[in-house]
């Protein structure tokens, strides 16, 4: 069952998405020739005990991490540890928080330093893919609409999209229903409606689109080992509109 927030839960989603956004920015902002992805975590940790929240990967079927945190190569749900973020990487950092009961979600991928051109136009067409697809999430669409728009984008670009993995619905826990892939015709599923709240995060590779999971039971990694990108915002589907719930609150 897709669940709709009242204007009570959704004012309570805008809160915690938007502490869950900022600390995320802050931990972006920290990406550099160096930086271990452990630090990246401990950071994350701290800025989330900071704002009184619970980081919620954190013991989530026994990861270890505060964050995922996937280099290059890695998709999702990258272990933070030992390794070295080095010029010429892309860093994909996902973030969730627990606050007042509710959960945000969110994520982004940086280059570090200078990065190869057609990396980089890989970032810039999944961002391309996160903002189809927001658009997508009004009132009367149905749900593979959200879907369809990631797949147009990015193979008109000449990159896959991944498929074992979704997006999904997202309130008082971190996954409700619907799942959301990231592919498929448009025109089917459930029809949305006002106050749902999904989490849209499609997840493009350079290569293709095959995955596997290394022995740590956790990190994805592309089958060709080509980089891959990953974006991420929690939205509440709008009458006319999507309304971006994780947007970061900025220092001036």
């Amino acid at each position: 069952m897709i669940i709709v927030k009242n204007p009570a839960e959704l004012e309570s989603m805008r809160v915690v998405c938007k502490k869950t956004a900022t600390i995320l920015h802050k931990v972006a902002a920290k990406v550099a020739p160096g930086v271990t992805t452990k630090e990246l975590d401990d950071y994350a940790a701290e800025l989330a005990k900071k704002e009184e929240g619970r980081c919620a990967f954190y013991g989530y079927h026994g990861f270890s991490g505060h964050i995922c945190s996937s280099v290059n190569e890695e998709v999702v749900h990258g272990v933070p540890g030992r390794r070295v973020v080095r010029n010429g990487d892309v860093v994909s950092i996902d973030f969730g928080l627990c606050f007042g009961g509710f959960v945000g979600d969110t994520a982004i991928t940086v280059a570090c330093g200078e990065i190869d051109p057609k990396w980089q136009r890989l970032l810039d067409t999944t961002q391309e893919c996160l903002a189809a697809a927001i658009e997508k999430a009004v009132e009367g669409n149905r749900l593979s609409d959200i879907s369809n728009a990631v797949q147009v984008v990015a193979e008109r670009d000449g990159f896959s999209v991944v498929r074992d993995f979704v997006g999904h619905g997202i309130g008082r826990d971190m996954h409700e229903d619907p799942q959301i892939p990231n592919y498929g015709p448009p025109g089917r599923g459930p029809v949305l409606k006002a106050g749902m709240t999904l989490a849209i995060e499609p997840m493009i590779n350079l290569g293709v689109h095959k995955t596997e999971t290394l022995n740590d039971g956790w990190t994805v990694v592309t089958k060709d080992r080509l980089p891959s990108a990953h974006f991420e915002h929690t939205v509440a589907v709008g009458k006319t509109q999507a309304e971006i719930l994780t947007i970061p609150v900025l220092d001036s």
